[in-house]
This record gives structure tokens, C-alpha cells and sequence, in this order.
């Protein structure tokens, strides 16, 4: 039996559970980036208590509030600028992804979401990218933190250390359903990067990565898998997930990530048959909050 296979029928035994209700939170930080560094926010938390070897996936609850004030999107919120904007950006990932007809994409189910350089709000995006399709009515999402040099997913969502991904590839009694993570939103499950590790390059690019990644892609084919890579032009982790991801979003910071450096990175991710671009951080008019404005190509 293949680690999906023991992880779904893991999920299928678990006992549901209802989520508390949350007030509204106040105004968008416009400084998407600087969630991570908000530290206090895992203490807000609260966490169903489980052994540390528990047999079904671990259940967390996610501070919507919380989250509504880092300017990500949540299902109980109304229409708003950012969640339309991600409504548009989702759809052409959504049709290239489960289209079974001419021009389908190998493993168009797996998404990497990326940038050239560091602070770019690729974390921010990946985080919000995941959450609109999670409101999708026939879609999940699977959200994976492989930025595992500097996660940032956690922080942003608040979780603690937890085990993950590199856990996966170095423990071959670790299965997938110990590590994955439940939330208060239906359709939406984490893993995390998991404990650093010097050779989490090699780990990526191993066997054992692939055969996860195919697995994912081939077992859940109503499963949306994204990625939080590492920024591409800093790591070598980044260009080995790359070439085995079906679809690749590259975000690019307005008025700060050079052309040489776009340029540069769609370079190293060419092989992916598709590239969407998300141009983040660019200022309205008025010099108000942060909008993103996103086109899409086909490479």
C-alpha cells in the first residue's frame, strides 16, 4: 500500500470537529513579508491535543481574525479587492490544471509558487493562492511549505515546528498521514518543510521525492498540490522542484526586482511548459494599500 493510500484512509477515519467562531480583525498591514515576524501569533493557536506519534493527521485551528489582518484571504470575508484579484489569478491555474483534453499538462495539479529574490511577498501569495482555491466548491488544496532552507508558510498561518516534508524523505516509517495537517477549513491541509537538513537538496531531487510528487499528483486528481518554493536566483532547492512541477506562478516585486533578474529566472525554469507571472506590491494611484496586477504565459 502507497503512503496516499495509508494517508486517505487515515483522513477517512477522523472524527470531524467544529470551529469556534472568530471576531473580524482590523485593518490590512500593507507589509505582507513581515507576517513571519510576528512570533506571538503561534501562541494564539489553539491546537487539538495529540501524541506525538498520533496515528490520524493532526488538527489545527487557524486564526481567521488573525490572518484577515496580514491581508490574507479567508472564506468568511466578504468580496473584497485582494480576494477577487486572486479569484481571476486562480483560474486559468484551475482550467490548465484539471484539463483532460488536448494540451493537458503533466501533473498540472502541482503548482510552484516562486520568486527571483527574497521579499518579494511569494509566501503571501502562495498562502492566498492556496486559501481562493479552497473556496472553490469541487476542488481541495494541499498546501506544502518546500521553502526549507527559510519556511514562512507557518508563521503567516501560525504553527509551531512542526514534522514534514524533509521528515518524509529521511524516515522511511514516517508516513504521509502523521505529518499532514488538518485545519478549520474543509478543504484545506498543510505540511510543513519539516527539520532542516544540509542535504535538503539532494532529498528533493531524490527518488523518493519523485515517487511522492507523482503520487500526489495522480492520487488526488481533484487535489490542487501548491508549493512555497525558495526564491530560484538564492537556492539550488527551487531549480530542482522546478523541473517537476507542472505548473510554476513567478512573483515579481513592482518597482524592485530588476529585468535582468525576471529574465535570469524564467531562464531556469524553461522547462516548465507553464509560467504565471503575479506583479506584487504595486502601490494604487492614491499611494494607497498594496494590489497585485498578474498576467499570464504560456512558455
Amino acid at each position: 500500500m502507497s503512503i496516499i493510500e495509508k494517508a486517505a484512509g487515515k483522513l477517512e477515519k477522523e472524527a470531524k470537529s467544529s470551529a469556534p467562531q472568530v471576531q473580524p480583525g482590523a485593518s490590512v498591514n500593507s507589509d505582507h513579508e513581515s507576517a513571519s515576524e510576528n512570533d506571538t501569533f503561534r501562541d494564539e493557536v489553539r491546537q487539538d491535543p495529540s501524541p506525538a506519534f498520533a496515528s490520524t493527521p493532526k488538527r489545527i485551528t487557524l486564526n481567521l481574525a488573525k490572518m484577515r489582518q496580514y491581508g490574507i484571504v479567508t472564506p468568511d470575508e466578504g468580496r473584497t479587492q485582494i480576494a477577487e484579484q486572486f479569484r481571476v489569478i486562480k483560474r486559468p491555474l484551475l482550467t490548465n490544471a484539471f484539463n483532460k483534453g488536448p494540451g493537458m499538462i503533466k501533473n498540472g495539479n502541482l503548482i510552484m509558487v516562486t520568486s527571483a529574490l527574497a521579499g518579494e511577498g511569494k509566501s503571501f501569495c502562495t498562502v492566498n493562492l492556496a486559501m481562493s482555491i479552497a473556496m472553490e466548491m469541487d476542488r481541495t488544496v494541499l498546501l506544502v511549505d518546500a521553502d526549507v532552507a527559510r519556511p514562512s508558510v507557518p508563521k503567516i498561518l501560525g504553527l509551531g515546528t512542526e514534522q514534514g516534508l524533509l521528515d518524509i524523505l529521511l524516515d522511511e516509517k514516517l508516513e504521509l498521514g502523521d505529518v499532514l495537517i488538518k485545519t478549520n477549513i474543509e478543504k484545506l491541509t498543510l505540511l510543513t518543510a519539516g527539520r532542516r537538513h544540509s542535504h535538503s537538496t539532494e532529498l528533493l531531487a531524490s527518488q523518493s521525492m519523485g515517487e511522492l510528487l507523482k503520487e500526489l499528483a495522480e492520487r488526488y486528481s481533484d487535489r490542487v498540490v501548491i508549493f512555497d518554493s525558495p526564491p530560484l536566483l538564492l537556492t539550488s532547492e527551487a531549480r530542482v522542484l522546478a523541473t517537476q512541477m507542472g505548473q510554476i506562478v513567478l512573483v515579481v516585486e513592482a518597482e524592485t526586482t530588476s529585468q535582468q533578474a525576471v529574465k535570469e529566472t524564467l531562464r531556469q525554469i524553461e522547462s516548465c511548459d507553464v509560467v504565471n507571472l503575479i506583479y506584487n506590491k504595486a502601490r494604487s494611484f492614491s499611494g494607497g494599500e498594496y494590489y497585485g496586477y498578474y498576467y499570464h504565459e504560456s512558455a
